[in-house]
């Protein structure tokens, strides 16, 4: 039986929501570490990394309860009105799913921001180790100018921070990254998971601070779901619930909602602690739902 692990985005109140409800729930008894296959997309893309690199999540949790690391942050302001015109203009404008996505880009590539290294420092910063792993992790980013997903791995001789620096470069927050003489933006901006790169494993846990309905060209969670459940896997989709989405506030990027959104994790890694370490040590048969909406 082949497990992934699925990691969406949801920015630093995605990344502190992660750790916390990874952590409980490794503590209730449900190896995740163990997958065959972390997938993580932007805030995913960070944590994914660290739960492929270090031995245990505590120590980044009790950082995160404690507000620490502020200060390698880059304080932004997120616009939520102008990210959604952004993506508005895209989907009316575009006839496909990478037409949307090439228009993102160029708008990403438009937009002033803080300089590359300047962002790259951050991502040091968040990574204690900046190797690939051993076991296989794949981190997900969008080429700006062509609109295509685009994966990295230990095998596509990318670095880690930078891979992970694309995956995390939100169209019009953060500048979008050079690889190869490429541009990358940032891995969710056509999905805030890319579940269905999960396709072929028995056994499919999605952690998603953030899911979006299907719209346009783009693939809601339920399109992932459905798409994984016809290629035979067996889904689970945990996502934030209500007490959750009021500590991440109306800046997830803000590192002041760090404790609060990792102390939401950990409440729900508790609540559902018993569901998913059934689900994950099951055999190939089972139920798929959706958990902590």
């Amino acid at each position: 039986m082949s497990r992934a692990l699925v990691l969406g985005g949801g920015g630093l109140a995605g990344i502190a929501w992660e750790i916390g409800l990874l952590a409980e729930l490794t503590h209730g008894g449900s190896d995740l570490a163990a997958a065959d296959t972390v997938i993580g997309t932007s805030a995913g893309s960070v944590v994914g990394a660290l739960l492929r690199t270090e031995q245990s999540l505590d120590e980044q949790l009790a950082a995160h309860l404690e507000g620490a690391g502020a200060g390698a942050e880059l304080t932004v302001k997120l616009d939520i009105d102008l990210l959604a015109n952004m993506f508005g203009e895209a989907i009316s404008g575009a006839r496909d799913l990478p037409g949307a996505l090439s228009r993102i880009g160029a708008m990403a590539l438009a937009t002033p921001t803080v300089t590359e290294a300047e962002r790259r420092r951050v991502i040091e910063a968040r990574l204690p180790r900046h190797e690939w792993p051993a076991r296989r992790l794949v981190v997900t980013a969008i080429d700006a100018e062509r609109g295509t997903l685009v994966t990295f791995d230990q095998d596509s001789g990318v670095p880690l921070v930078d891979a992970v620096a694309a995956s995390c470069a939100v169209p019009g927050i953060w500048p979008p990254v050079s690889i190869d003489g490429r541009r990358y933006i940032d891995g969710g901006s056509g999905s805030a998971t890319n579940a269905t790169l999960a396709a072929g494993h028995d056994t499919v846990l999605v952690m998603a601070p953030a899911t979006t309905l299907g719209r346009g060209p783009f693939l809601g969670i339920e399109d992932e779901v459905h798409d994984l459940e016809k290629s035979g896997s067996r889904v689970l989709v945990v996502t934030a619930d209500d007490a959750a989405r009021a500590a991440f506030g109306l800046n997830s990027l803000d590192p002041a909602v760090r404790p609060a959104s990792a102390r939401a994790g950990r409440r729900q890694g508790w609540s559902l602690s018993d569901a998913v370490r059934a689900f994950w040590t099951a055999g190939t048969t089972g139920t798929t739902g959706v958990a902590g909406t």
